[in-house]
């Protein structure tokens, strides 16, 4: 199954099977003015990476694999600590320190709602070390941002 983000569009896709079948570290597949859709694909013993997002909050669900989520105020003060699975969701909150680890022997796959959008719209990266790299992954002017952004962080 091949996702097209359309912009803010209404738009219908079986996300369970576009999750699974995404091999991409990163694919946004849905951009709206609030919020933003991205399936995800992490590696056996990879992670999502250690991060914050200051103004924005995420959801994230499990479609396959088993991860490790911890979350907390600070990067070195994490005191949330849940082992998940297919079925289960994340939800973090904006400014909160976050990771999901894989903790299987098979690729995580999970989808991500951010809220504001968060990404480039159809933005695609195969690796992390591909995202993490690119300079070009701002959300679209016509999304809604909030006025006083405060700095995304990483680990």
């Amino acid at each position: 199954m091949t996702i097209t983000d359309i912009g803010p569009k209404p738009h219908a896709f079986d996300i369970e099977t576009a999750t699974i079948d995404n091999a991409n570290y990163r694919t946004v597949a849905w951009s709206g003015r609030y919020l933003q859709v991205t399936l995800m694909s992490i590696a056996a013993g990879k992670d999502i990476g250690l991060e914050m997002h200051g103004e924005t909050d995420q959801f994230i669900r499990l479609d396959a694999g088993n991860g490790r989520v911890q979350m907390g105020p600070a990067k070195d003060d994490l005191t949330f600590d849940k082992e998940v699975s297919d079925g289960w969701c994340v939800l973090v909150p904006a400014g909160t320190w976050h990771n999901v680890t894989n903790i299987g022997d098979e690729p995580m796959q999970v989808y991500t709602i951010y809220a504001p959008a968060h990404h480039k719209p159809g933005k695609i990266h195969q690796t992390a070390a591909e995202a993490e790299a690119d300079t070009d992954d701002e959300p679209a002017e016509w999304s809604v941002q909030p006025v006083a952004m405060k700095a995304d962080k990483h680990g």
